[in-house]
């Protein structure tokens, strides 16, 4: 299985593509972000995104998506841009066919550490470590949706084995 995890925003989205192998181990098959430039119309960055995203979609053909749930406790003004940008992204997601799960920070952490508040560099560190890289992958926004892709091929572990 191809997971395609993302780390949603509007300057910054982190993908991450993950895949599982024969023996069960995980594989970094590619991971970076996608960043739009401050100073253009909103709508020109959401269309960035969009065509950047299906770009990528279309080039690593994902078997499955995970997301990563927005979580703001003050800033509305943030949530409300980073929610647009969440929209292109599952738009973009489901035009493509693809299956998407939806997963919230604590349970990205708690998939990824064993501790749903772990903090950035724990993270930061469970994920080099299940996917055998020799660096801790950069930046941020990327390490953040190999978590999410992660998250997402042991949640799919989890509902075959249930289903």
């Amino acid at each position: 299985m191809l997971s395609l995890g993302i780390d949603p925003g509007t300057a910054t989205v982190g993908f991450g593509l993950v895949r599982e192998l024969s023996d069960s181990s995980l594989e970094a098959v590619h991971y970076g972000v996608i960043t739009t430039p401050p100073g253009i119309p909103m709508h020109e960055r959401l269309k960035q995104i969009y065509d950047e995203l299906t770009q990528l979609i279309e080039t690593y053909q994902p078997d499955h998506a995970g997301v990563e749930e927005l979580f703001f406790a003050r800033n509305v003004t943030t949530a409300i841009t980073v929610a647009q940008g969440r929209g292109v992204i599952l738009l973009a997601l489901t035009n493509a066919d693809l299956p998407i799960a939806e997963y919230k920070p604590n349970m990205i952490k708690q998939s990824i550490s064993g501790y749903g508040g772990a903090d950035k560099r724990q993270m930061q560190e469970m994920v080099r470590m299940l996917l055998g890289l020799e660096e801790m992958p950069k930046p941020d926004d990327a390490a953040d949706a190999l978590a999410v892709a992660i998250t997402d091929i042991h949640s799919s572990r989890y509902t075959g084995l249930m289903g």
